[in-house]
């Protein structure tokens, strides 16, 4: 949908804390920053919700045809296990447990991280720059924060003095929450005030870090909040649009982003107009952690036979503000959503045979706004006011700030809906994929029954036991059809029978231990 079209795009802004009508900057293009993985480790479900919402978002300006420019960096040094510059570099602390190099450890973590994302039909972001490549431009940084009065040494490095900031904390809320000296941050040593952060850890006399780096307050590395501000104001300059991350990411860490910001006069007010937060992903009531042991990899997800993009539906089933409990139940219901969705568009497919228009959705895959506006116009120029109407539903759930729910029934109405043509639904289809990332056109639904590692059956045996099934009851031998599919139940394999044959499925293994 064009830029100037209606309704407007609204989008909840953590900064206030209110749904506020979105213009960029610069008209027509979107700058978009997303805080990246810290890469000691892999991705868990709760760390990956993060990057689908922020895909969502970009997919959804692109929607209304902005063109974005989206920044993911990469956290390979100076994340402390906890994220009050406490404890031990997160990197530093895998490699001396696993006995490999910090790089080996980053290498790795990176690319199973990126991955990980391929797989969830998340798009590549503009750039992915790394703290490691930028520690002169974070000791430059450093060196003007200093020079305006808002930094002080001690012996273990150079602190960020946050009562020169006059509003610190106002995007957490900590001053009017009662949540003194920076909340979750205990006044320790001899920092001026709790809230005080670390620019640059100084590394102990007796010890040499695994990284470190020559600076002017000594021989260390750069603080993990330092990180952020230099490579979102070097790659999108300032101010810029839309900062995003987890909502743990509200309270400390992009509170010191804005202040390093407004010290080093970098935009004035903290240097981005919307700051943007998802909820967290839940696990019987818990946060999804790694440091509390409760750890689903998206790789644990497929070996339970539930697809990637299962995944993101489960996601997109939710608003990204919104807590999200992982369980059976859930996933099991965002399973068949979208295998019913898969199944109708494919038959829907069958009856329009060629589409005279595929060619469009070739152009918009890998390219940003303009396209996506060329094409959603171009699909919906023969639309009927009923088909319109369908499309206004998908409009006003998107623009009211990512209401993805909202849009996924908008879609299953429409497939469903007798009145328009197989071509009409599809073009409506293909207008909402563009938004949600769910490759509905392309997407066969047996792509979505992957094998379990439980499973007892090769995919081989499931197909010929199908096969002996339906012999046997086109012979009338029902007692040995009944007892191939109680076999196959048994083993995890559901079993439909419908007037276009017998589609199967894998079925939820009950043993996988998550709340349900």
């Amino acid at each position: 949908m064009a830029s100037n079209s209606n309704p407007k795009l609204r989008l909840y802004n953590s900064l206030g804390r209110s749904l506020e009508e979105f213009e960029p900057f610069v008209p027509g293009r979107v700058r978009l920053y997303s805080c990246g993985l810290t890469v000691y480790n892999y991705a868990h479900i709760g760390n990956l919700r993060a990057y689908l919402f922020a895909d969502t978002l970009r997919r959804i300006l692109q929607w209304k045809g902005y063109d974005v420019f989206h920044v993911i960096n990469i956290t390979d040094v100076g994340h402390l296990t906890s994220d009050a510059d406490e404890g031990d570099d997160k990197v530093e602390a895998a490699a001396r447990s696993t006995g490999r190099t910090v790089w080996d450890i980053t290498r790795y973590y990176t690319e199973d991280f990126k991955q990980s994302l391929a797989r969830l039909n998340v798009q590549e972001p503009a750039l992915w720059p790394k703290a490691t490549e930028h520690i002169q431009e974070m000791i430059a940084f450093a060196r003007d924060l200093q020079a305006a009065g808002y930094t002080y040494e001690l012996p273990d490095g150079l602190y960020f003095d946050t009562s020169k900031v006059s509003d610190y904390g106002k995007l957490g809320l900590l001053d009017l929450e009662g949540q003194q000296e920076g909340a979750r941050v205990d006044s320790k040593g001899d920092k001026r005030n709790g809230s005080d952060f670390a620019v640059w850890r100084r590394s102990p006399e007796d010890e040499q870090r695994l990284m470190e780096w020559d600076s002017p307050w000594g021989r260390g590395a750069p603080g993990w909040h330092l990180e952020c501000s230099v490579m979102s104001l070097k790659y999108l300059g300032a101010p810029f649009d839309i900062h995003t991350g987890g909502v743990d990411h509200r309270q400390v860490h992009h509170c010191n982003e804005i202040a390093q910001n407004q010290g080093a006069a970098r935009g004035g007010d903290g240097s981005v107009r919307f700051w943007m937060h998802n909820e967290f992903l839940l696990l019987e009531d818990l946060k999804m952690s790694k440091s509390t042991g409760e750890f689903i990899r998206l790789q644990t997800v497929e070996g339970w036979g539930i697809h990637p993009l299962v995944y993101r539906y489960f996601n997109l089933m939710a608003h990204y503000r919104s807590q999200l409990e992982f369980s059976a139940s859930g996933l099991i219901a965002a399973k068949t959503g979208l295998q019913r969705l898969a199944r109708r568009v494919q038959a829907l497919r069958a009856e329009a045979g060629e589409l005279p228009w595929g060619h469009l959705l070739a152009d918009a895959r890998f390219t940003r706004g303009g396209a996506y506006d060329y094409v959603i116009t171009s699909l919906a120029e023969p639309l009927d006011n009923d088909a319109r109407a369908v499309l206004t539903q998908l409009d006003e759930a998107l623009s009211n700030d990512l209401n993805t729910a909202a849009a996924l029934a908008a879609v299953s109405q429409a497939v469903n809906e007798s009145s328009l043509s197989p071509d009409t639904v599809l073009r409506l289809v293909a207008i909402a994929e563009l938004a949600l990332g769910l490759r509905l056109l392309d997407l066969r639904p047996e792509e979505l029954n992957l094998r379990p590692g439980s499973a007892t059956l090769t995919d081989e045996e499931v197909t010929k036991l199908v096969e002996e099934r339906e012999a046997s009851r086109k012979d009338r031998n029902f007692e040995r059809a009944d007892a191939i599919r109680d076999q196959l139940t048994a083993a995890g394999v559901e079993i439909m029978d419908t007037r276009d044959g017998t589609p199967t499925a894998w079925s939820w293994n009950p043993a996988i231990p998550i709340g349900d």
